[in-house]
């Protein structure tokens, strides 16, 4: 039986013997699959576009327009690197996006309208990602801002989209949908990157400047997010978690209580020590993960020497890569277990970020290199992860337990472009910024190692895959 055509073990919703009924189930679940894996190709434009090409370089060459003669900008009184604002601007929109991740997801298991708050968010940081024509000249305050509207309003829509994931897909077959979501992400990212490629490529053709080409291709990104967050308005059920003919058994209450339920949900985890670990471990080295995407581009043109067609094309070559590399990875966490799978990748990062630190500038092709590896090890080290971490949520608990999740993976990632900001503030050099963040993914190593998955996924009630 495929991925598609199996109905989750463990919600309580038990086919019905009549042929007919079960294809009609089955159809159902398909469509709601295929809802949520388009959710995954919509955002993944503001992520690829945006955050990983052409954000850092252009948002950092507008902040050198209005730097001081020492090189300096100062935001709110503040002194800093014209070269550290965007690194520190990411930190500072993450850290403001852990309150609303965890309290959005309170509300949304409350109400029973995850789809609803999951596209709200989802339009809100479209319209700030095409807000982003705007930004020129010496705007980069301006900049600054939408930066930190579209990153939340990204985090929270992501933090209640993989709620979702529990409902889709029996604990076997959980790896798999995971890997395929990711690479619906990567693949939809990556055709908005080759045509932002031709456009950035055909710029004076088109009579256009390159800062105006980049100003299009920011837009673009919430353009696209937009329109396709329109199949998983329509597809998917305001209620995550369950499969959809049951939703309407689950009672909604009302989202007055959401902050004492928050707190309650905080205090409750506690019950779960095990989780807990791996959320440490997963802290850890996401962190990595998520600062190496954010900061390769601005690692590329201020150290590497590479022009923006060079960058566009490394990071269309990550998310082509990252296709196979997150259903490869899914392939082998089905024989050797997600957990061992998930620790060989991060060895793999490892490895890239230390060939990273050695490559020498102005060398495209061994920069092509890198972009490959990272690739490898980017889409499943993330799909592997969610699945695994899906096996160890309370049921009914879906959203409040992936918000608290992803504060792991966005909200505590201020830690990464902070060590990274001010490695590059004490030595003026990005190398030095690029190799400080190693200790992440040794540390999540090194913690994750020690996680008893199957006494943890036991611990909450879950039924245990076969392969862990």
């Amino acid at each position: 039986m495929s991925t598609t055509d199996r109905v989750p073990e463990h919600v309580p919703n038990d086919l019905p013997d009549h042929p007919a009924t079960a294809t009609d189930d089955r159809a159902a679940l398909r469509r709601i699959q295929f809802g949520w894996y388009v959710n995954d190709w919509a955002n993944a434009a503001f992520s690829a576009t945006v955050l990983t090409v052409f954000l850092g370089p252009y948002l950092t060459s507008v902040a050198k327009n209005a730097a001081d003669a020492a090189g300096d900008v100062h935001p709110l009184g503040l002194s800093i690197r014209a070269g550290s604002f965007f690194p520190y601007t990411v930190s500072f929109s993450v850290l403001l996006s852990v309150a609303a991740m965890l309290l959005t997801g309170t509300v949304a298991d409350r109400t029973g309208r995850h789809k609803e708050l999951m596209c709200g968010f989802a339009y809100v940081g479209a319209v700030a990602t095409m807000g982003m024509f705007l930004l020129d000249g010496d705007r980069y305050l301006l900049g600054g801002a939408l930066l930190i509207v579209a990153n939340i309003a990204y985090a929270v829509s992501v933090a209640l989209s993989y709620a979702y994931l529990p409902g889709l897909a029996a604990p076997d077959e959980r790896d798999a949908v995971s890997s395929k979501g990711w690479a619906y992400g990567y693949a939809g990212g990556g055709l908005l990157l080759i045509a932002n490629l031709a456009l950035f490529e055909g710029h004076d053709a088109l009579g256009l400047s390159s800062g105006t080409a980049v100003r299009i291709c920011l837009a673009s990104a919430g353009l696209w997010w937009a329109l396709f967050t329109i199949v998983p308005l329509l597809r998917l059920p305001s209620r995550a978690g369950v499969a959809p003919e049951r939703a309407a058994a689950v009672p909604d209450q009302p989202a007055a209580g959401s902050l004492r339920e928050l707190a309650r949900t905080l205090r409750g985890m506690r019950r779960y020590p095990l989780t807990l670990l791996y959320l440490g471990a997963f802290l850890c080295y996401n962190d990595g993960i998520q600062t190496v995407v954010s900061q390769a581009s601005l690692y590329g043109s201020e150290e590497l020497g590479m022009d923006q067609t060079s960058l566009v094309a490394a990071v269309l070559l990550v998310q082509i890569v990252a296709i196979g590399g997150a259903l490869l990875l899914g392939r082998i966490a089905r024989r050797y277990g997600a957990k061992r799978t998930v620790l060989g990748s991060l060895v793999g990062w490892v490895v890239t970020l230390a060939l990273g630190y050695l490559m020498p500038a102005h060398q495209p092709a061994w920069f092509f290199a890198l972009a490959a590896m990272i690739g490898l090890v980017l889409g499943g080290s993330q799909a592997l992860s969610r699945s695994l971490f899906s096996h160890l949520i309370p049921a009914g608990r879906e959203a409040e337990y992936f918000s608290v999740y992803k504060v792991s993976d966005r909200g505590t990632s201020w830690m990464g472009p902070l060590v990274f900001g001010l490695a590059y503030q004490l030595t003026g050099s990005y190398r030095s910024a690029i190799i400080s963040l190693l200790v992440f993914f040794v540390i999540g190593f090194a913690v994750l190692l020690k996680v008893p998955v199957r006494r943890a996924i036991e611990a909450v009630g879950n039924p245990v895959p076969e392969r862990l």
